[in-house]
């Protein structure tokens, strides 16, 4: 028996390194680098926390990591669910199988936690691995691979395997499993038995561990294989075989063969196991016949590319094995085959399926440059440049710098390495390889130009000197300006490649950092948005290797060129990822490269989380690195360069805001030179640069202002020329105009607040963009010019006489009538903020006009709820601008005690009305903006009406009714449907009752409201579960109107989780004394029906309402309350008809009508007087126009009948029954109208038991029998139709 120089032992017992699997190579640098920080975190924290707890009296400190046994440092650290795994595993063993499939879930769902750490399961994966396979392999020799009962117990143990190998990999899992020579023939049996039983598609064999299995067993198989012995001595079918060919390969490979080219053509993870199987089966010396026969049948399926689906996952699997073949086998062996394997890869990548699938082109990459590597004998290369030291640590404990320099003997540094050129011969088809891997740089996907960056480094190892340069130089031609952002990344992915291997060498360091710096900034216009964060992510992955492979002297200079490029983008790049990979790239390099100024200092600052909000990175973070010499300037650059004239408008007003907090470092700079350079880009035709620049001048001067900066003439007088040049270019039209306005208005508020010297020309220009911006439709262009306003009259316009002033005020009042919503909307603000000179005078005009302005216009064609919105908070703050001077120079005192009665009774009451505003139009409850606006506004009212002590006449200001109205409508607002308005709501009642600045008197109840809404931050009150705290207020007479009047709108709103919470806490309410006290309980239902009664009688044909109240009494009727309040409930049941009779009247909603039936059969199913008149009215919906409500009203009155027998004579009520019950009242319309009057007949209901009500003192009379089409046309009057 011949003895193969393959050992199973030793490749079982030497543990490979573990595989590095790239999931995107798109991921950052910092995210790669975060996950070690991350863990070691965790550890320390974990050890913090322990060393934290309190310790029992006499007991001893345990937790020693140094003395402590390895489990217990396992544990502390790695595998925290370790006692829980462990006794599900050793069920499972105790057991020899999973009876409880559950556990699988459970451990399955511990382990994809460590999905992106899952070195931490590596120290159990021989205690979790080697008793799951060896059940899988007792079981497998004891049943026989042809069981059935086999397959359903290894399942779920593969299940948990195949869960360890997606998060540690294969390599590190199959160290774990057996590998006995016996073993290869009944694993191979298992591999048929579960791919002949392989049914369903693929989702439902990943459920039911169909394909896990598989996956097991291959990975199995890949160990097995490698056995020491030639397969057909272990392969026991060939005894059965009389002739063997020496040319075909034994039937037990055959059978392994067959299966594994199946799997190559599925599209899960068999086909990747199945490629690693042949891969390890077919490079054995000894598997010539099959090596030969399955490069031939490669050949046909490479060479017959069709656009077949299943062809096309067949030709994925062919590529990705012989990939595998060429990094598993030798290199004598493969070299025959390289000519042919390469004519069908250079034909396929530019084929059709190529062109279509990224994953194919990447594994021919993949495969060309493992060709490659075929083709060169590995061999030193002795131009490489070596690092002084392996190890950080090694670096760290050298302390004198010196050292460095003279311990690096066998490195190859700086200039003063010398190459000694060698000879070699290098295959004319290597130059082919590097040229389909230089365009693989150039790929639209990052997988492919990632692998085909790996591959240049590979085959560059093992190049000469000069044909590596060749290659060096033909990567730098990929960033030149043609070229798109895909050639360079690919050349940015290269270039660290290259670096990283120490391919790179010091002496091409200065033409490689100016393109880095170029890769660094790479971003490329196309359209509405730009490309070019991939390259930028990519060049900081470059600086981040060059940090790991040069030494410090070799990398003396180029740090400080690098380094206020890295924290460019650290700190102003628009994408997330890219400034944490140049953070890291930088962090690297101090880490690295030894001392550097202020690297420590700007590591802590522009940490990973500090750089996750791009508003926190620029205005915070880049002002502190700023402070440091060398990286103000570059940091101002960068703004004005690119920032300030970004697409996107968002960054561009980021930029602006940036800039302006970097002046304080140099004042002088910023004036002389950034601010000459901004002004005339005011006028730039790019658009995105004009805006930018009109933005970046306002906030630098505002900026210059606060550091106590005086521009100088000339320059206040171009900062003033900036708007009418603006204007004069007339660059507000066409696009753009919208943008430029908002942009002027924040100017104009910067120049206001500087009080930048104007001339009077230049003052009502303003004035007047100003007005125009007010004007305008659009929301932020309004509220950016309010806000200049706001600045810019007190400013520019204060000493102006009594006719100037009232000329601009009587304008804006002029304008609360306009036909123009725009307008009005703008005029509401824009009186908002006037100073107090301005309505001093005209005080009463200004507040008359607003409070009317507030209410909801009488044509429907003129509503607009912004405007209503405006002039509720243009309102208040009038009313807060006029009261808070009370020097001699505002108001008399018989106008100021005027204006506080005005506020009293007309402002508080337009804010009153304003809480009933729910309009509606196509985007929704848009009065719900009013009702905040109107509860904000009631705030400030009240603390501005408490501040004043008295009136004339002793009154107050602010009384018990308003007191109570202002609780009340809060609380109703705190009880309706909108999370957002109850969550208001609450919150502005909770500032009312603690204010500790103004006490509000008055308030009803005040202590038991104090209990009710407690002093507490984290209540959320938004959430249902705050209705219980609100119903309590029923109690109170004073709120309990308010509280229904709300509390109904949710009961019977849509929502069914707020209605559920809503009758709840109502019911809780109601019944929370039943056991203690049923007086209380009778006296809550009857203030109940009291309070809904109001609702009904107040909202009189006003459907939002009614509709709501009305779910709400069928749903207490459901729940049995109202009903039983003896005397209470006929007045209640006699309200409710009343209002039903007015309600549904002509009504076509089928909600009402249905609530409203509902209502009329409970009420006519008690025995109070009441029931003759429900009764009636019950019946006239029988002939209904629409059937559903015809069929909804029977099946009432049948309920009725049977509940109530004493509506019909006992000998008649079987006949009422069968007319109800087998009349099809959704059929025919006549029909029905013959069968009620039947009904009615029986029933004695005659014209005036239907038309008229029963008198006040209830007494009933007998109705007469009259005419039975006389009494139905009043039937049918009184319904309306």
């Amino acid at each position: 028996m011949e003895c193969l120089p393959v050992s199973v032992n030793s490749a079982n017992q030497t543990r490979p390194s573990r595989q590095k699997v790239n999931k995107s190579t798109s991921q950052s640098i910092a995210a790669r680098e975060v996950d070690l920080f991350c863990t070691l975190s965790l550890m320390a924290a974990r050890e913090v926390e322990d060393k934290a707890k309190p310790l029992a009296a006499g007991e001893e400190v345990e937790e020693d990591d140094e003395h402590d046994s390895k489990e217990v440092v396992l544990q502390r650290y790695f595998l925290q669910e370790w006692k829980l795994v462990k006794s599900i595993l050793d069920d499972i063993v105790s057991n020899g199988q999973v009876t409880d499939l559950s556990s699988v879930r459970k451990i399955r769902s511990i382990m994809d936690k460590y999905q992106e750490q899952g070195q931490l399961l590596e120290p159990y994966l021989e205690s979790i691995i080697s008793p799951l396979m060896l059940i899988v392999r007792t079981k497998t020799i004891e049943l026989g691979a042809d069981s059935n009962e086999l397959v359903k117990i290894i399942k779920p143990i593969c299940i948990i395997i195949y869960t360890l190998v997606t998060v540690c990999g294969y390599k590190a899992v199959i160290r774990f499993f057996p590998h006995q020579v016996s073993d290869l023939e009944p694993a191979v049996s298992l591999l048929e038995k579960c791919h002949g039983t392989s049914t369903g598609t693929a989702l439902r064999q990943e459920s039911t561990g169909e394909m896990e299995t598989k996956c097991v067993i291959l990975l199995w198989l890949s160990i097995l294989v490698l056995v020491p012995f030639d397969i057909s001595s272990v392969d026991t079918s060939i005894v059965n075989i009389k002739s063997v060919d020496a040319n075909e390969p034994p039937p037990l490979v055959a059978r392994i063969l067959k299966i594994s080219k199946e799997y190559l053509s599925s599209a899960g993870p068999m086909q990747t196991i199945a490629s690693l199987l042949l891969s390890k089966l077919l490079t054995r010396p000894d598997m010539s016949p099959a090596f030969t026969s399955f490069i031939e049948w490669s050949h046909e399926v490479l060479s017959s590319a069709t656009d077949d689906v299943i062809h096309h996952f067949r030709l994925l699997g062919a590529v990705e094995s012989l990939a595998a073949i060429f990094k598993s086998g030798s290199r004598k062996a493969l070299l025959d085959i390289v000519p042919v394997v390469w004519n069908d890869t250079s034909v396929l990548i530019k084929s059709t399926p190529a062109a279509r699938s990224p994953l194919l082109r990447k594994n021919l990459i993949k495969l060309a440059q493992r060709m490659g590597l075929t083709c060169l004998p590995h061999r030193p290369t002795t131009w490489r440049y070596v690092g002084k030291h392996s190890t950080l640590g090694e670096n760290i404990s050298q302390k004198d710098p010196n050292s460095l320099v003279s311990s690096s003997g066998s490195s190859n540094t700086g200039h003063d390495y010398s190459v000694q050129e060698e000879e070699m011969d290098v295959p004319d088809i290597i130059e082919e390889f590097i040229e389909l891997l230089l365009s693989g740089l150039k790929d639209t996907d990052t997988v492919v130009r990632w692998s085909a960056a790996k591959g240049i480094g590979r085959i560059t190892s093992r190049l000469t000197y000069t044909l590596a340069e060749e290659v060096f130089l033909s990567v730098l031609e990929l960033f030149s300006p043609g070229e798109g952002d895909g050639s360079w990344h690919g050349g940015c992915l290269a270039l660290a490649e290259l670096a990283r291997r120490g391919l790179l060498l010091p002496v091409s360091l200065p033409n490689v950092v100016p393109v880095v710096i170029k890769a660094l900034h790479y971003d490329v216009r196309r359209g509405p948005h730009s490309v070019g964060s991939h390259v930028r992510d990519a060049a900081a992955y470059v600086c981040w290797a060059f940090g790991r492979a040069y030494n410090q002297t070799d990398m003396k200079g180029i740090l400080d060129e690098l380094a206020p490029h890295l924290l460019i983008i650290a700190c102003y790049d628009r994408e997330v990822n890219c400034r944490r990979a140049a953070a890291a790239a930088f962090q690297e390099n101090v880490g690295r490269q030894g001392n550097y100024p202020h690297g420590i200092d700007i590591v802590n600052t522009a940490d990973y989380f500090a750089l996750s909000s791009r508003v926190n990175s620029y205005l915070n973070v880049a002002v502190s690195i700023a402070q440091y010499e060398g990286y103000l300037h570059p940091f101002m650059d960068e703004l004005l360069s690119n920032k300030i004239s970004h697409w996107e408008k968002g960054l561009r007003e980021l930029a602006s805001n940036a800039l302006a907090n970097l002046v304080k470092y140099d004042p002088e700079y910023s004036a002389n030179f950034v601010l000459e350079k901004l002004i005339p880009c005011t006028l730039a035709t790019d658009l995105c640069m004009r805006h930018g620049a009109t933005l970046a001048v306002g906030e630098l001067v505002l900026a210059l202002n606060n550091c106590g900066y005086t521009l100088p003439n000339d320059k206040q007088k171009a900062v003033a020329g900036v708007v009418p040049a603006i204007e004069k270019a007339r660059l507000y039209r066409g696009k753009g105009g919208e943008i430029m306005r908002a942009a002027v208005s924040r100017f104009i508020e910067c120049i206001s607040i500087v009080n930048i010297t104007l001339t009077e020309k230049v003052k009502r220009s303003l004035l007047e963009t100003i007005n125009e911006n007010l004007r305008h439709p659009n929301a932020q262009i309004q509220n950016a010019a309010n806000e200049a306003f706001k600045q810019f009259v007190p400013t520019y316009f204060a000493k102006m006489d009594d006719k100037g002033t009232f000329d601009i005020t009587l304008k804006y009042v002029e304008q609360l009538n306009d036909a123009n919503v725009a307008v009005r909307r703008g005029s509401a603000l824009a009186l908002g903020v006037l100073p107090f000179d301005f309505l001093a005078s005209r005080w009463k005009l200004v507040l008359q006009k607003l409070c009317k302005s507030c209410a909801i216009e009488d044509k429907p064609e003129d509503r607009d709820a912004e405007a209503r919105v405006n002039a509720v908070k243009g309102l208040v703050s009038v009313c807060e601008t006029l009261t808070s001077t009370t020097d001699s120079s505002g108001l008399q005192p018989d106008d100021y005690t005027s204006l506080f009665i005005t506020i009293k009774t007309e402002v508080m009451q337009s804010l009153f009305n304003a809480l009933e505003d729910y309009s509606v139009d196509n985007r929704g409850d848009v009065g719900s903006w009013v009702r905040t606006a109107a509860m904000n506004g009631l705030e400030k009212c009240a603390y501005v009406l408490s501040k004043r002590d008295k009136l004339v006449e002793n009154e107050s200001p602010f009384n018990a009714d308003i007191a109570t109205s202002l609780v009340g409508g809060l609380a109703k607002q705190a009880v309706e449907k909108m999370d957002r308005l109850r969550d208001v709501a609450a919150k502005i009642l909770q500032r009312i009752l603690y204010n500790e600045t103004v006490f509000v008197p008055q308030i009803p109840h005040r202590e038991k409201l104090e209990k009710i809404i407690p002093k507490d931050d984290d209540l959320k009150w938004g959430v249902p579960s705050s209705f219980p705290r609100f119903i309590r207020l029923l109690q109170f007479s004073c709120y309990s109107k308010y509280i229904m009047s709300g509390l109904v709108i949710s009961i019977g709103g849509l929502e069914e989780s707020l209605k559920k919470a809503a009758l709840s806490a109502l019911l809780d309410y109601v019944q929370a004394v039943k056991v203690k006290d049923e007086s209380e309980t009778n006296s809550r239902e009857l203030s109940i029906s009291d309070d809904i009664l109001w609702v009904l009688q107040k909202y009189k044909k006003r459907d939002r309402v009614i509709i709501p109240t009305l779910k709400t009494i069928d749903i207490l009727f459901c729940n049995s309350m109202l009903l039983h309040m003896e005397d209470q409930t006929r007045v209640f049941c006699g309200g409710v008809v009343e209002c039903l009779r007015t309600e549904l009247k002509g009504t076509k909603d089928f909600s009402k009508l249905y609530a409203g039936i509902a209502i009329l059969g409970y009420i006519a199913s008690i025995t109070e007087p009441i029931i003759i008149q429900a009764f009636s009215y019950l019946v006239s919906f029988l002939t209904h126009r629409y059937p559903k409500i015809r069929k909804a009203c029977a099946e009432q009155v049948y309920l009725v009948l049977i509940q109530n027998g004493d509506l019909v004579a006992e000998e008649n009520l079987e006949s009422a029954i069968e007319i109800v019950s087998e009349c099809s009242w959704e059929g025919d319309v006549e029909e029905a109208k013959r069968q009620k009057l039947k009904l009615c007949g029986i029933a004695n209901i005659e014209t005036g038991q239907l038309v008229t009500q029963t008198s006040a003192k209830g007494s009933q009379q007998k109705p007469r029998r009259d005419d039975e089409n006389a009494s139905y046309s009043s039937l049918v009057g009184s319904a309306g139709f």
